[in-house]
């Protein structure tokens, strides 16, 4: 049995001695900031005149949109590894990582209501999922599963069980009220299915898709967290393998293989269990586990194989460094902005936000370019403040 990290602590409590001494990647780094960018960019995408690829699917299918969410859930696998290492190199106690862990994640299920409920928290349908909710569980159920077993093996296995038996969940097993799907209901109704009538079951009126009388769904339900963990652990299993004492060139080779296998996996298995980011499917986890695998294989070669570490990986720096601080800003700034009211044509009051865009974007003829130039200039905009904590060296933590 591989020790535990309290049974480490002693090799490498001083970096200097341990045979594989722990050190910052920059290629994760440039990933998450990377990844926080274009998360930006497609929750503030310009509205209706955006190009296709900057808006989720609606149901089956994928978007480069739809690839965002997994890529980050992804990095915080990896990061998990090489986090929790660099504290033990510090001297800290397994109970104190754990207890940090636990805090991290009641924090971040906070953060991520204020997001939803933000200026107005209406507690009548205040909505209690959402992406915080689920980074937050998925940091927590893959940070106590490594401070307690940190073998490869149980981490495959675990990932098995999520897919699997989230497959088996969501196509055998009859929904209450309504049969059984594929028989009585169709397979992956886009209502009438196992994890959206758990979420009505539990949070009627605090769903992301509900009216007065009819709860519809949420993309970040509970059951779903399920395979969200898998994306998860897929990370951990990249982190565990970029810490061995390979070659780079060899873990680039290893990066890459696994990008293609997860990839062929993947869509190998959507002919039966279909890409669905709302349902977030099993192998919907595997095809975007494996452009987030070929995204850090990129980033991997390039800065660890080739050196090329200097210009293009600073605004991704920027960005990564505090991506939690970025996220939270994007988000609540249009919360902001839209209950902000200035005068319009003819006297009439409109939202601010309405306002710019129609004096400044709306002027583009071609309206995809229109929403793209929108989108872009907000991530800027929204890259101010992390370059102010970049400079002064400021990095938010929770």
């Amino acid at each position: 049995m591989q020790p535990s990290l309290t049974e480490k602590q002693t090799t490498v409590t001083n970096p200097a001695l341990a045979k594989n001494p722990v050190r910052r990647i920059l290629a994760l780094d440039v990933v998450r900031g990377i990844t926080i960018a274009f998360m930006i960019m497609v929750n503030n995408n310009g509205g209706p005149g955006s190009w296709h690829f900057m808006n989720h699917a609606n149901w089956n299918g994928l978007t480069p949109t739809d690839l965002v969410f997994p890529t980050f859930v992804f990095v915080v696998g990896v990061s998990v590894v090489f986090a929790f290492h660099a504290r033990i190199a510090k001297g800290d106690t397994r109970a104190k990582l754990a207890k940090h862990t636990i805090i991290r994640a009641l924090v971040l299920i906070l953060f991520g209501i204020i997001v939803n409920s933000f200026p107005f928290f209406e507690l009548v349908h205040m909505r209690f999922y959402g992406v915080l909710q689920r980074i937050a569980v998925c940091y927590l159920v893959v940070g106590l599963f490594y401070l307690w077993d940190q073998r490869p093996s149980t981490k495959w296995i675990a990932l098995a069980v999520c897919l699997v038996g989230y497959w088996v969940l969501v196509r055998w097993v009859p929904i209450p009220g309504v049969g059984t799907p594929g028989r009585d209901v169709p397979f992956m109704d886009m209502t009438q299915n196992l994890v959206s009538w758990i979420d009505r079951t539990l949070f009627p009126h605090h769903l992301y898709l509900y009216s007065p009388d009819h709860n519809v769904r949420d993309p970040e339900g509970l059951l779903s967290d399920l395979p969200a963990i898998g994306t998860a652990l897929m990370g951990i299993l990249t982190g565990i393998w970029l810490r061995t004492t390979r070659s780079v060139a060899t873990k680039t080779a290893g990066l890459a293989i696994a990008s293609i296998c997860s990839l062929a996996a993947g869509y190998l298995w959507s002919l039966e269990f279909p890409l669905n980011k709302n349902m977030w499917t099993s192998s919907f986890v595997l095809v975007a586990g494996g452009y987030s695998l070929a995204l850090l294989t990129f980033a991997w070669f390039a800065t660890e194989q080739m050196g090329w570490r200097k210009g293009w990986t600073w605004p991704w720096l920027v960005f990564g460094s505090n991506a939690i601080a970025a996220y939270m800003f994007s988000e609540l700034t249009p919360g902001i902005f839209y209950n902000l009211h200035v005068a319009g044509e003819n006297g009439k009051r409109m939202e601010f936000m309405t306002w710019l865009f129609t004096h400044t974007f709306a002027h583009i003829p071609n309206p995809h370019w229109a929403a793209f130039a929108y989108s872009v200039s907000f991530t800027t905009f929204c890259f101010i403040p992390v370059w102010i904590l970049y400079r002064k060296k400021i990095f938010l933590k929770i």
